[in-house]
């Protein structure tokens, strides 16, 4: 029988894989500080028509524009922590789902903790086997 499970992706850092990550957060970063100068331009231009409670406007914008900065206070935080890790720590990249195929007499936890290690782009193990 087979049974849907999730599997966890790590990646190894490299010197390759560490400059992906930074343009990765970077882009990320500038993305959303796009957003957060288009909603202060959205913000002006709605509290120009005074067709809405400016109250409630300035509130409701405020709150998407805090959020933003939240995050990239996040994407910030990565940054450094990326920084400062050494070549070859495992960083988890996502999870997955994937088939597993059980047998009667198979152990439950073993089909279930699966985990794939990644290295520049190619798998190099799979764990949970």
């Amino acid at each position: 029988m087979q049974i849907l499970t999730t599997v966890t992706v790590n990646q190894i850092l490299t010197e390759k894989s560490r400059e992906k990550l930074f343009h990765t957060f970077q882009n990320r970063k500038q993305a959303l500080q796009k957003e957060i100068d288009q909603l202060k331009f959205e913000k002006k231009r709605l509290e120009k028509t005074k067709k809405y409670n400016i109250k409630m406007l300035h509130n409701y914008f405020e709150k998407e524009i805090e959020n933003r900065n939240e995050k990239i206070k996040l994407l910030e935080f990565q940054i450094e922590q990326l920084e400062i890790l050494p070549l070859g720590s495992q960083l988890k990249e996502r999870e997955v789902q994937g088939l597993v195929n059980v047998e009667v007499g198979d152990k439950w936890n073993d089909n279930l903790n699966k985990t794939i290690v990644v290295k520049d782009g190619v798998i190099t193990e799979i764990r949970g086997e």
